[in-house]
């Protein structure tokens, strides 16, 4: 009985390793379906729990965050914020890029549209002042 639990804790131990290892490209493609879950109006909070908080470490020896950074912009009465996501490769080149990032923007804490050409209309349109 002893080397039976012994042999399910190891189980279980092994499960947890595989389960939080993944390789960039899993990272990537699970990133990109979860935000067509994604809607307009829904809060950070919905956006934090359909994309997911946490740390992965890939097969390749990467740490990859979700989001992957944030940023903050202000344009008059209104408070826009940028959550990134790792969705896309552009050059194999161990270095994460922003057009291998996907923006979520959040217009005063609720979603109002994700995808660089869309941030691009939105700077436009609010005259943000981007650095």
């Amino acid at each position: 009985m002893k080397h039976q639990r012994v042999s399910y804790a190891f189980a279980a131990l092994l499960l947890a390793f595989v389960a939080g290892c993944a390789s960039l490209s899993d990272i990537r493609a699970q990133n990109r379906q979860k935000l067509l879950q994604l809607s307009t109006g829904v809060s950070k909070a919905d956006v934090l729990r359909i994309m997911g908080t946490e740390t992965v470490k890939a097969d390749e020896g990467s740490v990859i965050t979700n989001p992957y950074r944030s940023e903050m912009y202000r344009s008059g009465a209104h408070t826009f914020e940028l959550i990134l996501y790792y969705t896309d490769i552009k050059k194999a080149d161990s270095a994460i890029t922003d057009d291998e990032l996907t923006p979520i923007i959040l217009m005063d804490g609720k979603v109002d549209g994700w995808g660089w050409s869309y941030w691009d209309a939105v700077v436009k349109k609010y005259e943000i002042r981007v650095r």
